[in-house]
């Protein structure tokens, strides 16, 4: 079937109204954007549009344009687009006379159906930018807050997800929980964590793994932190693993902690769930260093702490059966205080007498150990098998001079002891 132009035009409005629906496009935008493509139409059939009016319905979808020009006398035209002699005029409106201005109404189906097609192109491909532009802004203003989502589609690197206007959103595997797991149309939540221009279009990154994605969880428990009575001065994680939170409160009636967990952990519960169990401490923040730093190696009880300010480091002395508390598992709890106080922390065990019958003095095994190597373990508080042992090896890498190879072996020989 043969497609007229006045068809064609009535799509363009029709699909531009759609656009306008669905993607929430204001009216001045949509009316500003519909003029300029008509107006290019209307240049390149009269080589000006300097005198037309063009009038848009975006309700009815209805399109008017109308040229303006001047009367003239026969013979006194000087430009087909200024003036119109008054013959033709009175061809439009019999009363017509010299000097007035004749109003005449140009059709859709005057430019051709090609122009129509070509109209139609320059539209879509404005409203595409527009789409772009829109949800650029949109997300831009929006980064850090948390947004659900769907997921629509699971690659190896990344997940799809769309928000509720259809807007597609990714989830890139390094911003996932390590044991987040999901199939196409599950619902997760996470914070928007970038938004930026890709070769024109808009990417917005989503995180799961941010200190903002919890920030913003705590606000959605915890009503005090949203009215502005308690503040989150830090967040830092280890995803999925351990995290910790510094809170303080202005209102000398309120308990940070205890209203950020919730009696019975109500509160902090359903953060945890979100996060895969991770482990969450959240900790009193305070301006005295040593404190800080103490509360922030919790559960571990500190008997003694030496500053460096200068080297913003921290030698940290507890008894032996507080070091691996004070490490934590795979190094997360000494991790995470370090960054949350900004401190270089070193745990050292403090040296006393060994009272446990089950453990053996370092000094021991020097018929199989090399005695530099145990020397390098006493240096950092470490002078029994067991201290060794319940270190982990990664902690043991970082605070000696020791390789990886050397540590797991000594490890072994001292396991066999206690196998044995």
């Amino acid at each position: 079937m043969k497609i007229k132009a006045k068809d064609l035009g009535i799509n363009l409005v029709e699909s531009f109204s759609e656009f306008k629906e669905f993607k929430n496009i204001d009216r001045a935008t949509m009316m500003r954007v519909l003029e300029d493509v008509f107006r290019n139409i209307l240049k390149k059939k009269y080589g000006n549009d300097a005198n037309f009016d063009i009038i848009i319905n975006t309700e009815t979808g209805d399109i008017e344009m109308y040229h303006l020009r001047l009367i003239v006398e026969e013979g006194e035209v000087e430009d087909p687009n200024l003036h119109i002699a008054l013959a033709e005029a009175q061809t439009l409106e019999p009363d017509y006379a010299v000097g007035e201005d004749c109003i005449q109404q140009v059709f859709l189906d005057d430019f051709g159906r090609r122009s129509i097609l070509n109209a139609r192109q320059a539209l879509m491909s404005r409203i595409i930018e527009l789409e772009k532009d829109e949800l650029f802004k949109k997300y831009k203003d929006k980064r850090g807050e948390i947004i659900a989502g769907e997921v629509y589609n699971v690659w190896k690197r990344e997940i799809m997800v769309l928000d509720d206007e259809g807007n597609e959103l990714s989830l890139p595997k390094e911003h996932m929980i390590p044991r987040d797991m999901y199939k196409k149309g599950d619902t997760l939540r996470a914070v928007i964590h970038e938004v930026e221009m890709d070769k024109g279009s808009p990417k917005i990154v989503l995180s799961r793994t941010s200190p903002e994605f919890l920030e913003r969880l705590f606000e959605l428990e915890v009503p005090e932190i949203l009215d502005g009575l308690i503040t989150i001065k830090k967040v830092v994680r280890e995803p999925g693993e351990r995290a910790k939170v510094a809170v303080e409160s202005y209102d000398d009636r309120i308990d940070p902690v205890g209203a950020c967990v919730g009696v019975k952990g109500a509160r902090i519960h359903g953060i945890v769930r979100e996060l895969r169990n991770e482990n969450i401490d959240v900790i009193n923040f305070t301006t005295n260093t040593n404190l800080y730093i103490q509360r922030s190696l919790q559960p571990a009880a500190i008997s003694r702490i030496e500053l460096k300010d200068d080297k913003k480091t921290a030698d940290v002395f507890l008894d032996a059966d507080q070091v691996s508390l004070a490490i934590g598992k795979g190094g997360h709890n000494i991790k995470l205080a370090g960054k949350l106080t900004g401190y270089q922390i070193e745990v050292y065990r403090m040296a006393t007498a060994i009272n446990d019958e089950d453990d053996v003095d370092l000094d021991e095994f020097l018929d199989e150990i090399d005695t530099w190597i145990i020397e390098e373990f006493k240096k950092i508080g470490l002078d029994s098998a067991k201290s060794v042992i319940n270190t982990p090896v990664e902690d043991l890498m970082r605070r000696t001079e020791l390789e990886e190879e050397t540590i797991i072996e000594v490890q072994k020989i001292l396991r066999t002891e206690f196998e044995d």
